[in-house]
């Protein structure tokens, strides 16, 4: 399953839109989180909200992740160890207020954290590929180094 999300503050229907046209080509289940978008999908499970405990129970399950590149669901996926693709939002095209989202997807694309689709071409191309695997993982607990640096630091 291929869960995609447009997060909590915005609608993002350039992707729900580039996603609803990849469905016909797939056989598999898409679910996604719309935020109120205006474009009605035709191929693709939709739901506008979604609470906590569902939004993380769908996450968990999914084989991949679609998101704007907010970095909430970016981290979610590195801690889960979910291959995820993220495509920008514009503030040119009206997506947004300032170009943060496309600093952030380059950012990630450079240091080689997640997959990034800066159109819908590398979004289909990357979605139908199915050996994408997740790139890098977040631990929930701080790594031996920081922690040996910390203790250093205080008993000096």
């Amino acid at each position: 399953m291929i869960f995609v999300t447009v997060g909590t503050q915005l609608p993002f229907d350039r992707l729900v839109r580039a996603v609803d046209e990849i469905a016909p080509s797939m056989d598999e289940e898409i679910i996604v989180q719309t935020n109120n978008g205006t474009y009605r999908p035709r191929n693709i499970s939709c739901r506008n909200y979604l609470c906590a405990e569902e939004f993380d129970e769908i996450f968990r399950r999914a084989r991949l992740i679609v998101s704007h590149a907010g970095m909430g669901t970016i981290i979610s996926a590195l801690m889960y160890k979910k291959p995820i693709i993220i495509m920008p939002r514009f503030a040119f095209l009206g997506e947004h207020r300032s170009e943060h989202q496309f600093v952030t997807a380059m950012k990630m694309n450079e240091l080689k954290y997640v997959h990034v689709a800066y159109d819908n071409k590398q979004l289909r191309d990357m979605i139908l590929n199915k050996d994408i695997r997740s790139l890098r993982d977040l631990s929930n607990m701080a790594s031996e180094n920081l922690i040996r640096s910390l203790k250093d630091f205080i008993s000096s």
